[in-house]
């Protein structure tokens, strides 16, 4: 192995030394540890340091770094407290996660990394999000995110890079190639020889290093920083090294040629580097050993001070208060009299629009929503007010935008994404469950995001553009819901979602966008989240629903005026306004559940049982609930018809009254 001496002065080249020192003797306490069972499982990196030290060695301190399981040199490299890192290994309250996730599952702003979660491939487009904000703040930063070579087999992978191209975004994509992803080798996983081969096709920059030549790795690394923040495009570099352990230590190596052993560990990247500090008489053998002996001291007092602390114990309380950034919601009123008679669209539109004009850190992006203006026109003219940097067509890539999304408010901007259709949103499951939801709850990161899902039957758009698919996300801790029924209400709800830092799910039912007109204010104003309206009142029956639900009881109601009922559209749908359902079912005691959603599994089926457990001495019959077949959404209209529950609603409201 050669190294390059070049312009590093005697102190960088010690100050290297000391850094990739440092990852090399925790790993090697931690597999003392891992046998004495006081920590529950080690992702090995031993092999790889020069990987994680070059790269965080050569990044300005407060430029954000992405790193794997395989990169403990970078928290060692931005000086994460010794004892905070071992107690985060244990599962410790002072740890980054309060006990609620392992190893380098979190982020931490105070020293600009972000962690991954267990999917890998999904945390390559949060560094879009990172570095995009840099773009346009104009701060002149890079962004590194590392993958490995198994984790490039995923959909992410493609998705990161191509936003990452399209949009000229500073990352520094470092995909450590070691050979194996777990336990399958490279040749299983992908058919071209080189990652650097990726590059032209994406129509970016690609360069191969030496992974174990922490010299190579730093000076490359250091270079192409300087280059992106000057002129912002993404690169890759591939770092060819190898784990000389298994995934994890339970994995074992056997599925490894053992001649692989022998020819990697020859090219040890701390043994190497140290000869050749040795030959160049920058140190020598006392000085080596003093080095050591002063991290070692350093790993011992932070890991009595880890094993000091208590294990934590259980709040329910702070558990939950955890979900979400603390935010107290204040209700802006309109501050003009000013009236219009705005469709459920023009409303949208309205709401998207001032709030771009309130907040300057605001974008929006989506599938043809800058010049074309959405399919629906919600944006249409948003680039004139406000520049395609803040209106931004994205590729067709539902799972690397929310990711954008994550990233943006990683790095203090907000973000507002347009799925196409809601049925869409599969593409990006992953990132709003695992990402949105989870971030806060686990390392407090907020995701300021609101997705926009255009749902809903009724249209003749079959079963891939009309689904409701709110029940998927209502089973999520840590998503806010919203599902408003008129114009007044989206305006206000919509408003609302996008002020607080905390994600949001946003429905609009896409039949409703031009047939439903209601005279609002023209100003901005918020509506309160978490509380159902009541649209109209009665003393027999209670319909209990959302949306679409609405307008389909006020119509039966009208068609049978002798029943009177009341009808509570509960707008949020998490959280869902207990109270309001509670008042209701006091004052009626018979209670129709209705959604266009199918109904096993719905929201109803939630709402149902919560009755029945907390307000069952108030009802005077089982509460019935009335949903769309537990088929997909058909196309023809007779069939369709037939699928939503709009002509079974009425017989349901004469059996409950008949009880």
């Amino acid at each position: 192995m050669r190294f390059k001496r070049d312009s590093y002065s005697d102190q960088q080249l010690v100050d290297l030394y000391q850094q990739i020192l440092k990852p090399r003797l925790i790993e090697e306490k931690m597999l003392i540890l891992l046998r004495q069972g006081k920590i529950s499982k080690w992702f090995s990196g031993i092999g790889q340091e020069g990987i994680s030290v070059g790269a965080v060695e050569a990044l300005a301190s407060d430029e954000y770094i992405l790193p794997m399981h395989r990169n403990l040199g970078v928290f060692t490299g931005r000086n994460v407290p010794f004892e905070r890192l071992f107690a985060q290994f244990q599962g410790k309250l002072s740890g980054f996660t309060k006990g609620r996730d392992r190893s380098f599952h979190f982020g931490t702003k105070e020293h600009h990394i972000v962690g991954m979660i267990s999917h890998l491939g999904p945390q390559m487009a949060l560094a879009d999000g990172i570095a995009l904000a840099n773009k346009l703040r104009e701060d002149k930063k890079a962004t590194l995110v590392f993958t490995g070579d198994g984790a490039s087999s995923q959909g992410d992978f493609h998705e990161a890079l191509n936003v990452a191209a399209v949009w000229g975004l500073p990352v520094i994509f470092v995909i450590e190639n070691n050979g194996y992803g777990l336990s399958t080798p490279s040749n299983e996983q992908f058919k071209f020889k080189n990652f650097t081969d990726k590059g032209p096709g994406y129509g970016i920059k690609a360069v191969r290093v030496d992974g174990n030549n922490l010299l190579e790795v730093h000076s490359t690394i250091s270079d192409l920083a300087k280059e992106i923040r000057k002129k912002p495009e993404p690169v890759i570099v591939e770092a060819m090294t190898f784990r000389m352990r298994g995934h994890e230590e339970a994995s074992g190596t056997k599925y490894v040629p053992q001649e692989l052993f022998e020819k990697w560990g020859k090219k040890d990247p701390v043994d190497n580097y140290e000869k050749f500090l040795l030959k160049e008489k920058v140190l020598d053998k006392a000085k080596i050993d003093s080095i050591k002996n002063g991290i070692k001291a350093d790993i011992d007092a932070g890991l009595k001070i880890a094993f000091a602390e208590e294990k934590p114990g259980a709040s329910t309380t702070q558990e939950l208060a955890d979900l979400f950034k603390p935010y107290e919601q204040k209700i802006h009123q309109p501050k003009t009299d000013s009236l219009s008679e705005k469709r459920l669209v023009d409303a949208i539109s309205d709401s998207l629009r001032q709030s771009m004009e309130e907040y300057a850190n605001l974008v929006i992006m989506g599938q043809d929503v800058a010049e074309y203006g959405g399919v629906f026109k919600i944006t249409e003219g948003f680039i004139e007010l406000f520049g395609k940097e803040r209106v931004r067509n994205t590729p067709l890539c539902e799972s690397a935008i929310i990711g954008t999304g994550m990233g943006l408010s990683i790095n203090n901007y907000k973000a507002v994404i347009e799925m196409q259709f809601a049925d869409f949103v599969t593409c990006g499951f992953n990132q709003i469950v695992n990402n949105l939801a989870k971030s806060h709850y686990r390392w407090g990161q907020n995701a300021d995001v609101v997705v926009r899902m255009p749902t809903g039957a009724g249209v003749g758009a079959g079963p891939f553009h009309s689904q409701s698919n709110e029940a998927w996300f209502f089973h999520t801790p840590g998503l806010k819901i919203l599902y408003p029924s008129n114009p007044r209400d989206a305006k206000g709800l919509l408003n609302a979602a996008i002020e607080d830092p905390n994600p949001y799910l946003f429905f609009e039912h896409k039949y409703l966008y031009r047939s439903l007109s209601e005279v609002i204010p023209d100003d901005y104003y918020t509506t309160e989240v978490g509380k159902a309206a009541l649209v109209s009142e009665g003393e027999d029956i209670s319909i209990i629903t959302y949306g679409m639900g609405v307008h389909w009881a006020k119509e039966i109601m009208a068609e049978h005026d002798h029943i009177q009922a009341d009808i509570l559209d509960l707008r949020t749908l998490l959280p869902w306004d207990k109270e309001a359902v509670e008042a209701t079912v006091k004052k009626t005691n018979k209670v129709i559940v209705l959604h266009e959603d199918t109904m096993t599994g719905g929201i109803g089926a939630e709402i149902a049982a919560w009755i029945s457990e907390h307000c069952f001495e108030f009802l005077d019959a089982p509460v019935i609930r009335e949903a769309s077949l537990d088929t997909p959404v058909p196309f023809s209209t007779a069939l369709e018809e037939n699928f939503l529950p709009k002509k079974r609603l009425a017989d349901k409201v004469r059996e409950l009254l008949a009880y």
